[in-house]
């Protein structure tokens, strides 16, 4: 029989760890094996704001879990992580896009932008050798492998070819160490794949100029030489053929002294470009303007009308004289169980203007063009708004109406208060102090309410000569879907971000100012 090990100090007994620490100690070491790889993966891609923030969350995790003192941030700590995760650090990021240039064009750094602009007019080197060709790929990312001097050298487009291993022959290297070599059945197979390798450009050496591998069968590669050349002493391209230079400039472009501009460039920091072009473009000003004032008027008529709606249907189906009332409380809550987008997609159906069953059925066939004209469209979008949200507020406002103290309608009523003045004088008030954090809520949601707007009419119709095809019913939300480019177009990632800003300073100031306000309603209590 064996006798467990016990300690003695101070006339305590110790038997080892229990379980709770040894689930612990597992949990935390899943924990710090995830965030070290995401530590290593942030160092890898230079993300250095990233690999900050990493290692502060796990430091401060072992620090909080492995200590008895910090008992509460043991239970914060999961919530507080989640919060700097996905809200702090993307309001940061994104903050920090919005004084950036970065979109189509100005993707990645300069170094980049050389590489792009030097693949522009490429043509083979004379009497370039056909090199046998394996293509490899390496963290997912595809490479070239080949057989030169005896030697096996691979590279990808970030990475230039170097020495990775001693070759066994004059052939294609059958074998390229720490690279995966990619089967000639997966290439043949993926379509894909065969387009990313004819497209990929593998630099010979860390020096531009010297040239790229590529390959126009995937089994034979030769150097081709671009007619760019680039300086990195004095930050200029050179187009060999026709001798025009172009400049780096701190706008993150190369340009020529007669204005011409390389298509690619790269991100730099703007400074508060975006956010004065945003009130200073007249092309942008006039278009966004619009779109804020009906982003205004949509939260607040997407709040009032179905808060009204819904308040008039409690008070009727609150009556005991009403028959039928689980029923017909059951059938009005219907268009609240219906997802959202596929509602707005079978009201855009509704609303067409050739063979829409609105115009069918109750405007007798007329040819009301609802999507098309402006006015027409933000009322038909309204009203879909309407019909999907008014049953929430219908749920509420009976909740809050069954919820009030009888005793002081009762009171009210033998005092002589007739209805109008009891639903004026008590039953408002008080179901607005009940709802009146929901309608604040209701009202940030319906500001950046992104969903029917795009599933009913796409933002549509465009408004004529705005850019980033700027609709009439397009909110701010969508709007800026819509400079982001996600939806096609050029994408303006920084100009996005910098009006994101500006909606969330907006929104909150309104919600501050809101919920400031609500507390002259608890006088009514």
């Amino acid at each position: 029989m064996t006798v467990p090990q016990t300690s003695q100090s101070h006339g305590r007994t110790w038997n080892g760890p229990g379980w709770g620490f040894l689930v612990k100690l597992a949990i935390m070491g899943a924990i710090n094996a995830f965030g070290i790889m995401g530590i290593f993966a942030a160092f890898q891609a230079e993300s250095w704001l990233i690999l900050a923030a990493a290692v502060i969350v796990l430091v401060a995790a072992d620090i909080v879990y492995f200590t008895k003192r910090a008992l509460p941030l043991k239970y914060l700590m999961p919530g507080l992580a989640f919060l700097l995760v996905f809200q702090v650090f993307i309001f940061a990021y994104t903050a920090y896009i919005a004084f950036t240039n970065y979109g189509a064009g100005h993707v990645g750094s300069q170094e980049q932008a050389v590489q792009a602009a030097l693949g522009q007019g490429e043509r083979r080197v004379d009497g370039s050798p056909t090199y046998p060709l394996t293509v490899v790929e390496q963290n997912g990312e595809l490479g070239f492998a080949i057989t030169d001097d005896g030697q096996i050298k691979a590279g990808s487009a970030d990475q230039p070819l170097e020495v990775v291993g001693d070759a066994t022959g004059s052939g294609a290297p059958q074998e390229v160490p720490g690279w995966n070599v990619v089967s000639r059945n997966a290439l043949i197979g993926d379509p894909a794949m065969q387009q990313a390798v004819v497209d990929l450009r593998v630099p010979v050496s860390d020096d531009p100029n010297d040239g790229s591998l590529r390959t126009r069968d995937a089994t034979s590669a030769s150097i081709y030489l671009s007619t760019m050349t680039w300086d990195a002493d004095t930050q200029t391209i050179t187009d060999t053929t026709t001798g025009t230079v172009y400049r780096a400039t701190a706008m993150g472009n190369f340009v020529s002294d007669d204005g011409q501009t390389l298509p690619t460039g790269w991100t730099v920091n703007v400074g508060f470009d975006n956010f004065v072009r945003l009130f200073t473009d007249p092309a942008m000003f006039q278009p966004l303007a619009l779109v804020t004032l009906w982003t205004f008027a949509w939260a607040l008529l997407s709040v009032a009308i179905p808060f009204a709606l819904g308040l008039l249907f409690a008070i009727i189906f609150n009556d005991e004289r009403v028959k039928g009332r689980k029923v017909l409380r059951t059938l009005f809550i219907l268009p609240y169980a219906f997802p959202a987008f596929m509602s707005a997609l079978l009201f855009r159906g509704m609303f067409n203007a050739e063979f829409g069953v609105i115009n069918e059925f109750f405007f007798g066939g007329a040819n009301i063009d609802w999507l098309g004209d402006p006015w027409l469209a933000r009322v038909a979008v309204l009203f879909v708004n309407v019909w999907l949200t008014y049953p929430y507020y219908f749920l509420v406002c009976t909740g809050a109406i069954q919820a009030l103290p009888s005793d002081a309608l009762e009171a009210a009523s033998i005092d002589g208060a007739g209805r109008t003045r009891q639903l004026r004088s008590i039953i408002l008030p008080l179901v607005l102090v009940a709802t009146a954090p929901l309608l604040i809520s209701s009202f940030a949601f319906s500001f950046n309410n992104f969903t029917v707007i795009y599933m009913f009419n796409n933002g549509g119709p465009a408004i004529p000569g705005a850019p980033y095809a700027l609709g009439a019913t397009d909110i701010l939300i969508s709007a800026i879907w819509d400079i982001s480019g996600v939806s096609g177009g050029k994408a303006d990632y920084g100009l996005a971000s910098a009006l994101s800003i500006l909606v969330f300073i907006v929104v909150g100031i309104i919600s501050a100012i809101a919920f400031r306000q609500t507390k002259k309603l608890e006088e009514y209590q």
